[in-house]
């Protein structure tokens, strides 16, 4: 006969509430339990069960189950014997009529009560064994040592997105026991990659625990970018070396902290790319993991006939109008914080976690008060993505202070400038006037006003992981997702992207050199524009998806970076190396509140003759050159960014500008350009009131 095995500590008066999930007796604490017998406090929220046990299993041990005696506001919560770090642990129903036990001499979990074991919300790691999904208790302790926050200011700061897997998956200079590991991108050669280019911190797609949407299965395809987050305080083993998942969650945590320590001892940050607006459980007839099983009505956002209100295209969407949902994502991002040492998020789809019970974006939702409020949230950095899927989706500009946009205007008008305006020209019509692009130059000042925040409110993109790479935007006219399974209907239609006359690689020598000018123009626009500039990985070096704009279940040298050292390739790196340091360099030479506080006298546009852009110039769509005087007026040095976007060469009759003794004109000297001719040129001393040629579609940049 088998007889379930029932924790016999179930003092009211003993356990909490709070904090969900594991916790000390004594202190509250997520990373212990009492050492004598691993005694902890469990509290699970889920208001849709009548009762709920918790299915245990100590390492080495049989499962066990313990009913949860107390309910309080929804959360079932009592004293649990017997659980010491590295237990694996679930919760299910156990309805008084219907429970069954388990078997205790076999470590295999049977599910002889007829109900899943479901995943803790607030569980600190994840132990996958084929479908069983388990939380498992966490022990915090790891060696910090002297980590520090490397606290890199917006105003100097050049993100790096990245995926932890692809980053060094075909690296041949990193072991093959490290490739496509958290371990492998805190490798020295990933490091020293890094910080020869100069980019200050890197922004990783999804390392919460996610898991493969069934479609993507049924295809034997992965959701590789793993937005589908199915636990959102434990980290995805997968991306793990071999030895540290075979120990265990413990040692995944590990690798990860490690990762994170030695990435800030090079005094670069992590930021993580977090996806808080849906959950792995997909539409209403995906299966319990974990949120739809303990509290389905509270978690997710439903429409007045109780269907599943969609905003994220994902089948279900998190309902950020209930406090409870609120609270989960706070306690998720300060746990990332204070455990982890992260140093920032990029929130996906983050207008959906600003959508009150009417379903409307609030620029003051409980949620971004409550981070603003925050002593640990509000220290890091806050970049959203801002916009979903439903009605009033696009929020750029619309976020509150102490938060960054994913500017998707800086996007759609830098490539049209450089990108689709050419295509149009060279087939005999016209492009656009150079306004446009002036104003993204700029910070997108007016973009980002109305809330109360400056130029460095706009994190300025051309590329991401979702969309063409930068070497498919101008390679490409036409997105081709075929290996997607989807007969190419996914991905974005449109790109404003230009092929330079041939779809696909090209051996061309014409259309080669055409496709490296246009690179160099989107990129010099990218680095040297106000704002904070986010580089996708791989775009350093020329990498290509062969035309695939959507290839988040493409886990293959599709996706991954490929490391061969071509001609092009170093070619790309030492001009993004060079822009980057351009970039430090001139605001090095800058007060601090420098391009946060400039003002007219600190960019100065003029046209092609020298003198100051007026309305009739700006409106004219044929005017396609610009130059901008950039600098505070007291800085010793400023600079001089000249845009010729024109398919002919053009004099530029450069700003006058008087010496510092007031007597004779001050020498611009050329510091970068983006033509063939950069080599040659660099150095060259121009004075301010005479020419220089700019060729056609060029950035010339100088300093004076």
């Amino acid at each position: 006969m088998v007889m379930p095995i029932l924790d016999t500590a179930t003092a009211v008066d003993a356990s909490r509430p709070r904090p969900l999930g594991l916790s000390t007796p004594q202190a509250g604490l997520f990373d212990a339990g009492s050492a004598a017998n691993h005694q902890v406090n469990v509290a699970v929220f889920a208001p849709d069960l009548e009762r709920v046990e918790v299915v245990y299993q100590a390492p080495g041990e049989v499962w066990r189950t313990c009913t949860l005696p107390n309910l309080e506001d929804g959360v079932h919560f009592g004293l649990v014997t017997g659980m010491p770090p590295g237990t694996r642990y679930g919760f299910r129903s156990a309805a008084a009529d219907d429970r069954l036990p388990l078997p205790v001499q076999s470590e295999e979990f049977e599910d002889d009560a007829g109900h899943p074991l479901l995943l803790d919300p607030y569980g600190r790691g994840v132990d996958q064994r084929g479908e069983l999904l388990t939380s498992v208790h966490m022990a915090g302790d790891f060696d910090w040592g002297d980590d520090t926050a490397p606290r890199i200011p917006l105003r100097t700061s050049v993100i790096y997105e990245a995926h932890v897997r692809g980053q060094t998956m075909l690296h041949p200079d990193i072991p093959e026991h490290l490739r496509g590991t958290y371990a492998g991108m805190a490798h020295p050669v990933m490091i020293e990659h890094l910080t020869e280019l100069g980019i200050t911190a890197v922004q990783l797609l999804p390392i919460h625990f996610h898991l493969d949407e069934s479609h993507l299965q049924d295809l034997g395809l992965t959701n590789y970018w793993g937005y589908n987050t199915a636990a959102f305080f434990a980290p995805h083993a997968a991306y793990a070396t071999e030895a540290a998942r075979n120990a265990g969650p413990h040692a995944v945590q590990d690798e990860l902290k490690g990762m994170i320590k030695l990435l800030h001892a090079a005094g670069i940050e992590v930021i993580l790319d977090v996806v808080y607006n849906h959950t792995a459980e997909a539409g209403p007839d995906g299966p319990p993991i974990s949120f739809r099983g303990l509290a389905e009505k509270r978690y997710y956002r439903h429409d007045a006939h109780g269907r599943y209100l969609d905003t994220t295209g994902c089948g279900n969407t998190l309902d950020f109008s209930d406090p409870v949902v609120v609270d989960l994502a706070l306690d998720s991002l300060r746990h990332w914080v204070n455990d982890y040492h992260v140093d920032g998020f990029r929130f996906d789809l983050a207008v959906t976690l600003c959508r009150d019970a009417g379903n409307q974006f609030d620029p003051n939702h409980p949620f971004l008060q409550a981070i603003a409020e925050d002593p640990v949230l509000s220290e890091v950095k806050l970049i959203s993505e801002p916009w979903d899927v439903g009605y009033g989706g696009w929020q750029t500009g619309r976020f509150p202070q102490g938060w960054s946009d994913w500017n998707d205007h800086f996007r759609d008008g830098v490539r049209r400038f450089w990108l689709s305006d050419r295509a149009a020209m060279e087939a005999g019509g016209q492009g656009g006037s150079v306004a446009s692009l002036a104003e993204l130059m700029a910070g997108s000042a007016n973009l980002f006003a109305p809330s109360g925040r400056t130029r460095l409110a706009s994190l300025n993109f051309i590329t991401a992981h979702d969309g063409f790479t930068l070497k498919d935007l101008v390679s490409y006219d036409r997105k081709h997702n075929e290996a997607n399974g989807e007969q190419n209907r996914d991905g974005h239609g449109d790109n404003r992207s230009y092929n330079h006359g041939f779809e696909g690689r090209s051996e061309n020598e014409a259309i080669v050199a055409a496709r490296a000018l246009s690179i160099r123009n989107l990129m010099a626009t990218l680095l040297l524009s106000f704002g904070v500039p986010m580089i996708t990985s791989g775009d350093e070096i020329g990498r290509t998806q062969h035309g695939n704009n959507n290839a988040y279940c493409q886990d293959n040298p599709t996706s991954w970076l490929d490391w061969s050292r071509t001609q092009e390739a170093n070619a790309m790196f030492r001009t993004t190396r060079e822009l980057i340091r351009l970039r430090r360099w001139f605001l090095r030479h800058q007060p601090e509140s420098f391009p946060a506080a400039a003002n007219d006298s600190s960019l100065q546009w003029f046209d092609d003759k020298g003198k100051p852009m007026t309305p009739a110039r700006w409106d004219d769509p044929s005017v396609r050159s610009v130059q901008l005087l950039m600098g505070h007026e007291d800085s010793e040095i400023r600079g001089l960014v000249v845009v010729n976007g024109s398919n002919q060469d053009v004099k530029m009759v450069l700003p006058e500008i008087l010496s510092e003794s007031g007597v004779g004109r001050r020498m611009f000297e050329l510091r970068f350009t983006t033509s063939v001719l950069h080599d040659r040129r660099k150095g060259a001393l121009v004075a301010s009131g005479e020419r220089d040629i700019l060729q056609a579609n060029t950035i010339n940049i100088y300093r004076t």
